[in-house]
């Protein structure tokens, strides 16, 4: 009996001992016990719920005809790792869910189920695969792709092409803040080195009996290297050696020497930058198709200019059916370089174009007539002529009484303003406009003479002052019709509209998508991210709208009491 329990007490004492190791070796903090066991392979088909964005991604993707793509890549050599059709549902994916970065979309395809679900059992791409088929891949192919899906949409009824919504947004660009180049800078500068240059090259032909043909305007750089050139064959003609440090005494002849290469070098670069204004005001140096422009996200509340792009969208039924960039920073002049584009992409017409006061222009309106389309475009200055200041203010020609048989105005004091001239100006995109000027014979001893004539900066005493009006006969009967129809009920649901789709397009993007700035530099680049931004916008609004039971619906419905 008692080696009975002297066994059994050796044995508990075992069992403790393989116990405490035990508990010592897998037992974590809150004492959960790590199970690491062998499974069968998850089947992502039954895991994925139905009504998964990630289907809807699938399902409007795979009729795509993907051959421009395919032609992106080499005939020689090995096959890709992943198919491009897949690798691009990776990418759109990622746009859809926010995810943006090249790493990130690389560890969602291996952590991530629904992103494995797309790979459909094809390995995992590396960050630098993705990165080389968004910025070299995507560029030739991407337009086309977009385009495919859109008419997609409307074989789902999504989009019926009858009205579009226009509106523009600035997105930062993936460049240095502080890296600006200036044209008004760069032209004082060239300026300042060319009338330098001339006297240089004036007193070398004067001094070295060089009988130079010097050029009354521009100095090029060909012209200062035939300098150069004759100024090296005078050294090696009389046998000059060039000195260099402290305490040598240079030649004249390498005196001027140095300074034509300092032009060459300065000339060459202003040339540079020149071809790369191509019209605009700045560039910046680490992205040269970004303009510095004003951001509503100003921080700092100074004002600051960031190199960033004119991001213009087209919407319709919700869904962003065209997109571009521009590095102008004008609406206006992207309008008719936008639509003309997205014709040519869709091959197809809208009947009305509908865009807030940033697009209004008497070009503006005379193309999208002669284009066999209804503008709405609300006037610059339909707000404020609504005020009372605007109506009482004698100085404006609305306010002021019209004879269309004499072609005069008549001002508050009853004198008549008759058509003295005609003037034609161009605008920044080559469009020409015909200005008529009204005047009036005299405005001496007018009681009204200082309500009515306006600019206290002017040379001209205001005595000797007369009033003046300066009307573009076009301009106003286009606007009279377009105000006409934009006040309309029809009018005005498509305002309606357009402030919900076209501004919550941007909103939607820039908010909830938290896209602010590019990932990418150059405008091919920062355009192919933009078209993957809006497809994957569209992909979740039209998975939204199948949730919500709202598709085949277009427009907003104005809201009656």
């Amino acid at each position: 009996m008692i080696l009975a329990d002297k066994k059994r007490r050796v044995r508990i004492r075992i069992l403790l001992f393989a116990y405490n190791i035990f508990m010592k070796n897998n037992v974590c903090k809150k004492n959960i016990i790590h199970i690491h066991q062998l499974g069968f392979p998850i089947n992502l088909e039954i895991i994925i719920p139905k009504d998964d964005s990630v289907r809807t991604l699938y399902e409007v993707t795979e009729g795509l005809n993907y051959s421009k793509l395919y032609e992106t890549y080499s005939t020689e050599g090995r096959n890709p790792m992943i198919l491009p059709e897949t690798l691009f549902r990776i990418v759109a994916y990622g746009y859809m869910e926010g995810i943006y970065s090249s790493r990130k979309l690389e560890k969602a395809c291996k952590r991530d189920i629904n992103f494995r679900w797309l790979l459909q059992g094809q390995k995992e791409p590396s960050h630098n695969t993705i990165a080389r088929f968004r910025s070299k891949r995507l560029e030739g192919c991407v337009e086309d792709l977009f385009s495919q899906f859109i008419i997609e949409l409307e074989k789902r009824n999504e989009i019926e092409f009858e009205n579009l919504f226009v509106d523009g947004t600035k997105i930062e660009a993936n460049a240095n803040r502080y890296s600006f180049v200036w044209k008004k800078a760069t032209d004082k500068f060239e300026e300042k080195l060319q009338n330098k240059t001339h006297k240089i090259l004036l007193n070398i032909s004067s001094e070295l009996d060089l009988n130079l043909s010097i050029p009354d305007e521009k100095i090029s750089v060909e012209y200062a290297l035939a300098v150069k050139d004759k100024l090296i064959e005078i050294k090696e003609k009389e046998g000059l050696d060039f000195v260099y440090g402290k305490g040598k005494r240079k030649s004249k002849l390498q005196k001027y020497t140095e300074v034509i290469n300092d032009f060459i070098e300065k000339q060459s670069k202003y040339d540079e930058y020149n071809k790369i204004f191509n019209g605009r005001n700045s560039f910046s140096k680490t992205d040269h198709d970004a303009t510095f422009m004003h951001m509503k996200e100003d921080h700092m509340k100074n004002g600051q200019l960031k190199p960033a792009y004119n991001v213009q969208i087209g919407v319709e039924g919700e869904y962003i059916v065209g997109i571009d960039i521009s590095s102008e920073r004008s609406d206006q002049l992207t309008f008719i370089p936008f639509l003309d584009k997205l014709e040519k992409n869709l091959n197809k017409k809208y009947k009305s174009i509908t865009a807030d006061a940033g697009y209004e222009s008497e070009e503006n309106y005379l193309f999208i007539e002669g284009n066999g389309q209804t503008a709405y475009i609300k006037p610059q200055n339909y707000e404020i002529s609504k005020t009372r200041k605007y109506k009482k203010d004698i100085s404006r020609r609305e306010n002021m009484e019209y004879h269309a048989d004499r072609d005069s105005y008549i001002c508050r004091n009853g004198r008549e303003l008759t058509v003295t001239n005609e003037r034609r100006s161009k605008t920044a995109s080559g469009y020409v406009s015909v200005k008529t000027y009204y005047r009036s014979p005299d405005c001496t001893g007018c009681p009204y003479k200082t309500e009515c004539i306006k600019g206290n900066n002017c040379k001209t005493p205001m005595e000797k002052r007369h009033k003046v009006l300066m009307v573009s006969k076009t301009m106003s009967q286009k606007r009279a019709e377009d105000l006409e129809r934009i006040t309309s009920e029809y009018g005005t649901m498509l305002r309606m509209n357009r402030s919900i789709q076209a501004e919550g397009s941007f909103v939607d993007v820039k908010e909830d998508m938290n896209f602010r700035r590019y990932l990418y530099r150059g405008k091919a680049n920062a355009l192919a991210e933009s078209i993957l931004l809006a497809m994957g916008r569209n992909i979740n609004k039209l998975h939204c709208k199948i949730q919500t039971g709202r598709t085949g619906g277009h427009l907003f419905s104005l809201k009656t009491a």
